[in-house]
């Protein structure tokens, strides 16, 4: 694998610059290059938020997305905003409960449970990690075991089962979407 392109998009508050985080330690740990960048709108909570990962086997040499392999859309307010870097081989990844408007075109698109099934575990705010084994079983991007000590490692102990079973519930999603 030489090189990919992932972001995790939405609105403030939903633990996408963590996901993104958790990804790339999972990945440094694994000897992958990996440039980060984030943007987000000045509002704690609701505004448009960001986190691009550019992964290498050599040095990422722009921190920002230019085409995107994955696309994670936790929120409508980010439904639109990255299709200028969609491409055929891109893999779009949205809510099924809070994105509306799925992106369409020449990529593949699925719309995914992440919220419900983290409200069913008892905690909608691990959204982003029941999202994150849903990419790593779907998008083949990092072995589940790595990841998921990367999540245990970067999340507090005390939630510990509950970011296990939300990272088990997004690989068992993604394990059973066709291919």
């Amino acid at each position: 694998m030489a090189s990919m392109e992932i972001r995790f998009s939405g609105s403030g508050g939903q633990g996408l610059l963590l996901s993104a985080r958790i990804l790339a330690a999972a990945l440094t740990a694994q000897g992958r290059n990996v440039a980060q960048s984030n943007a987000y709108e000045p509002v704690s909570r609701g505004g448009l938020s960001r986190s691009d990962l550019v992964i290498s086997d050599g040095e990422a040499d722009f921190p920002l997305a230019r085409r995107l392999d994955y696309l994670l859309v936790l929120d409508e307010a980010a439904a639109g905003a990255s299709a200028p870097l969609l491409t055929p081989q891109s893999l779009v990844l949205c809510d099924a409960e809070r994105v509306q408007t799925v992106p369409q075109g020449a990529f593949r698109t699925l719309s995914l449970p992440f919220t419900e099934t983290a409200r069913g575990l008892g905690n909608p705010r691990v959204t982003n990690i029941v999202a994150l084994g849903a990419l790593s079983a779907l998008g083949q991007v990092c072995a589940p075991e790595p990841l998921l000590d990367s999540v245990l490692a970067m999340t507090p102990s005390k939630l510990a089962r509950l970011n296990r079973d939300a990272f088990a519930a997004g690989l068992q999603m993604g394990e059973t979407e066709p291919a």
